[in-house]
C-alpha cells in the first residue's frame, strides 16, 4: 500500500513538472525572447601557473584573446607587483589601448607586435591607436612615454580637462561620451572617486565594461566617499538599458576564496579570483554604499573590499 501511494505521487509530481515543461515551451513559442546583439568571446579558467614561474623566462605581459578584435594583456608580477590588466580593441578605422601598465615593462612592444598581426590579416597598414587611461595612477600611466615616441598614436592625458576635451565629454563628471573607433562605438563614462580622472568604458560590440580600480575582485580604494558613490550611482543608472556580458576591472587581488584577498605586493596568486564580474558586483556595491550613508568603513564583501583611503 505504501509504495503504491509513493508511486502515484511520483507519477503525479511528475505530472505537473512535464505540464509546466510543456506550458513553457507553449509560452516560448509564443513569445519573442531577445537575444543580446553582442560578440561572443572566451576569459580563460586562470591567469597564473599552479606554481611559481621562472622570472628569466617569462615575458612582460601575456596577451589573451577575448576574440580577435578585443584583447587583454596582462603583466607579469615578475615586472611589478600591481600585475595590471590592459585592453586593446580594434576598430575598422582606429584601435583604443586602455592603460599603459606599471613600471618595470614595455607595453608598447607587444601592442605593436598585435596591430601589425591584425594589420597582416586585413591586407592593409596597422591602424592609428588611440592611449587612454582607466584612471591617472603610476600603474596605468608608465609605459606612456614609450607610447608617445610611437607614430601614429594619440596619447590622452589622464586628467578630466584632457578627456573632456577629447571625447567631448559636455559636463564632467555627470555626461558621457560616445567614441567610434569605426563600426565600433565605445561610450565613455566618468566616475571619479577612487582617482579624479577614472572613467568606465562600455564596448558596444561584446557588451563589456572596464572599470579599472573602481570596481574588480580586490580592495577598491575609494578616495572621494561623495564623488564614488556617485560614481557608482552612473553606472548602475548606465547599465540599467544595456547588455553587460562582463565587467572587467584592472587588477586581481582576492583569492577564490570568498572574502579573502592576496596581502599588497604579492607577485605570485596561484588561487586568484577570476578576473570577471558582473553588474550584479556593482548593484552589490552600490547597496553597501548606501549602507554606509556617506561615511565610507573598510567592509570585505564576497568577491571585493571597500577600503577608504586618505586623499
Amino acid at each position: 500500500m505504501y509504495r503504491s501511494r509513493a508511486v502515484l505521487l511520483l507519477r503525479a509530481a511528475l505530472g505537473v513538472v512535464l505540464a509546466g515543461a510543456a506550458a513553457i515551451v507553449v509560452t516560448g513559442a509564443q513569445s519573442t525572447v531577445r537575444t543580446p546583439d553582442i560578440e561572443a568571446g572566451v576569459l580563460p579558467a586562470r591567469w597564473t601557473e599552479a606554481a611559481p614561474v621562472d622570472c628569466a623566462r617569462t615575458a612582460p605581459f601575456a596577451a589573451h584573446e577575448y576574440n580577435p578584435t578585443f584583447i587583454i594583456l596582462r603583466q607579469s608580477g615578475c615586472t611589478h607587483f600591481e600585475k595590471p590588466f590592459l585592453y586593446l580593441l580594434i576598430g575598422a578605422s582606429e584601435a583604443l589601448l586602455v592603460d599603459t601598465g606599471a613600471p618595470g615593462a614595455d607595453a608598447s612592444t607587444i601592442v605593436d607586435g598585435l596591430l601589425r598581426r591584425h594589420a597582416d590579416a586585413q591586407h592593409r597598414p596597422p591602424l592609428p591607436l588611440v592611449v587612454v587611461h582607466s584612471h591617472g595612477h603610476g600603474d596605468h600611466t608608465a609605459g606612456d612615454p614609450q607610447f608617445r615616441r610611437r607614430s601614429g598614436t594619440t596619447v590622452i592625458d589622464p586628467t578630466p580637462e584632457a578627456l573632456s576635451a577629447f571625447f567631448k565629454i559636455k559636463t564632467w563628471p555627470r555626461d558621457a561620451a560616445q567614441h567610434d573607433l569605426g563600426d565600433r562605438v565605445v561610450d565613455i563614462v566618468p566616475i571619479p572617486g577612487h582617482q579624479p580622472a577614472s572613467i568606465a568604458i562600455y564596448d558596444r560590440r561584446t557588451g563589456i565594461l572596464l572599470t579599472g580600480d573602481t570596481l574588480y575582485p580586490g580592495r577598491l580604494y575609494v578616495a572621494d566617499a561623495k564623488a564614488f558613490a556617485e560614481s557608482i550611482d552612473r553606472l548602475v543608472d548606465f547599465t540599467a538599458a544595456r547588455d553587460v556580458a562582463h565587467v572587467l576591472g584592472a587588477h586581481i587581488e582576492n583569492r577564490r576564496t570568498p572574502f579573502l584577498d592576496y596581502p599588497q605586493g604579492t607577485a605570485f596568486q596561484p588561487e586568484e579570483h577570476a578576473l570577471e564580474l558582473g553588474r550584479a558586483h556593482l548593484l552589490e556595491l552600490q547597496d553597501a554604499l548606501r549602507q554606509m550613508g556617506g561615511a565610507i568603513q573598510r567592509r570585505a564583501l564576497r568577491d571585493f573590499t571597500v577600503w577608504p583611503v586618505a586623499r
